[in-house]
């Protein structure tokens, strides 16, 4: 009789749990829209300036747990860096001697994992994230032109160069909160931060090979599934 009971308790805690368990449980599809902001890095002679532009976000998450979870993302935005190499000394009979610059355009594509802390309050969930992953910077044509104007007279020319694909690893951090409007729909706010190397697109430049940082602000919606 008394291992009856005990069998019964143990059963009524294991569906107590599993039910517990469920109801934390969350698995959503998101999209975001961003804009990307990257500071300026200056190293081995070079000055590198990425342009801030827009991009969106796709993610694809799931809280196993009542305050942890993971998900992938894929984003894209437009990247484009520019290089500049300062006044170098020239001599005072050489017209063509001067400062070298040059944009490239480029498209910028990431994937990342990441791990999700997150609390639910009501129809509000804080979250906090941090992972990794790889960032694509894909220069839209494959050539490139760099510009030279001389620093004794307003002289410039161009001088053609090629541009190649770079890949970089990325650390990736952020938080964040979802704001539930029905059962299955709500809004998602947060910040996200990449930190990665400056990427080499020309064979005219060398990167600055530093560490840069990209600030996310970004807006969206979640489906949850």
């Amino acid at each position: 009789m008394q291992i009856r009971f005990m069998y019964r308790i143990f059963l009524l805690a294991a569906v107590f749990t599993l039910g517990s368990a469920a109801s934390f449980a969350q698995t959503d599809v998101a999209a975001s829209l961003y804009g990307a902001f990257t500071g300026t890095s200056s190293a081995n002679g070079v000055q590198q300036s990425p342009s801030n532009s827009a991009g969106g976000l796709i993610e694809l998450r799931h809280i196993s747990k009542p305050w942890l979870g993971y998900e992938g993302t894929y984003s894209y935005n437009r990247a484009n860096q520019s290089y500049s190499t300062g006044n170098p000394p020239c001599p005072t009979n050489d017209i063509f001697c001067g400062s070298l610059y040059g944009t490239f355009k480029a498209n910028a594509h990431e994937v990342t994992g990441d791990w999700i802390a997150s609390v639910k309050l009501a129809n509000l969930r804080p979250f906090a994230l941090a992972g990794a992953g790889m960032i694509f910077d894909v220069p839209t044509s494959g050539q490139g032109n760099l510009s030279q104007c001389a620093t004794q007279s307003a002289i410039c020319i161009s001088i053609p160069g090629t541009t190649s694909s770079s890949s970089k690893p990325v650390f990736v951090y952020g938080a964040g909160l979802d704001w539930g409007l029905l059962p299955h729909i709500g809004l998602r706010a947060q910040y996200r931060g990449n930190l990665y190397k400056a990427p080499n697109l020309s064979s005219l430049f060398t990167s600055t090979n530093k560490f840069t940082q990209t600030a996310e602000p970004m807006i969206g919606v979640y489906f949850r599934l």
